[in-house]
């Protein structure tokens, strides 16, 4: 079978639709369609039901996902395995938001570093849409975001809440002015500001993530909604202020992987994640 058939299948199924997945994968919609339909001849049974609200599993097509899970993986298992470093037995691919790999992630890698010397590890940025992708299709090991999806074969676990604060580089200016620094959060944070802010209009600056944010602000002053933990040494040196009244909202961390997977390297990197997640949990309570 063509890895590039179950690679396809696994897009429109991380996609949830045949647009979607021919979007991801730089194809057009009729290659994705062409591929679909060679890949169900090849099987003998039908793995997508197409409607107009996309494209769902059908009940062999739940039966095929950890298959071409399982060949999507072992074709990159293979690229690693030939490209190891001497020494090294194995490797894991973690990718995460950009803001938890300020001081969380990097302490997650050098704890699997001396935990498992034997593994190669590759530390990427995402975001939920190609973070999914990538678990779903097998493309990555462990992805951590604020809003993951429900998918076939993926576990899903909460690890802690990030603290958002309303910090200023000045600390009497009003925060709602031209300079405020709008960070996308995701859905959960947009929710929890629109409630508590009604009636403030959209912003003039977007920021897609919270370093960029920072940097602006640094750069040419201004207001924005951060984790506590990425701009606490800020604070304390003075360079940012809290903005005083203001709410703090809370952006819960997941924690995602595929359930079928049983290694021990895989098993090893979860845990300490969790353990991580821990602390930093109850930290936040002690705050």
């Amino acid at each position: 079978m063509d890895t590039e058939f179950a690679r396809t299948f696994l897009a429109v199924v991380a996609a949830g639709n045949f647009v979607g997945a021919a979007e991801r994968l730089h194809i057009t919609q009729s290659t994705v369609s062409a591929r679909i339909q060679a890949l169900e001849r090849q099987l003998g049974a039908v793995l997508l039901r197409r409607g107009r609200g996309g494209a769902e599993l059908t009940p062999a097509g739940q039966r095929f996902m950890r298959h071409a899970k399982s060949l999507v993986r072992t074709l990159e298992q293979a690229r690693h395995d030939v490209g190891l470093p001497a020494g090294y037995s194995g490797s894991l691919t973690l990718r995460g938001r950009i803001a938890l790999w300020e001081g969380f992630l990097p302490q997650w890698s050098g704890w699997m570093r001396a935990q498992m010397p034997d593994v190669s590890l590759r530390l990427e940025i995402g975001f939920e849409e190609d973070i999914m992708q990538g678990l779903v299709q097998g493309t990555i090991d462990i992805g951590l975001m604020y809003t993951p999806e429900n998918r076939p074969g993926l576990g899903i676990e909460y690890l802690f809440d990030e603290t958002l604060l309303l910090v200023s580089t000045e600390p009497d200016r009003p925060w709602q002015d031209e300079r405020y620094v709008h960070i996308d959060w995701g859905p959960e944070f947009e929710a929890q500001f629109t409630t508590r802010y009604p009636d403030v209009g959209p912003p003039a600056l977007v920021a897609n993530v919270g370093w960029l944010g920072i940097q602006q602000m640094l750069h040419c002053g201004g207001a924005g909604y951060f984790p506590q933990r990425i701009t606490r040494d800020l604070v304390a040196e003075g360079r940012l202020w809290r903005v005083e009244e203001s709410p703090p909202f809370s952006l819960p961390v997941y924690l995602v992987y595929p359930q079928d997977r049983r290694d021990e390297a895989l098993q090893t990197a979860l845990q300490g994640l969790r353990d991580l997640g821990g602390q930093e949990h109850d930290r936040n309570q002690n705050r």
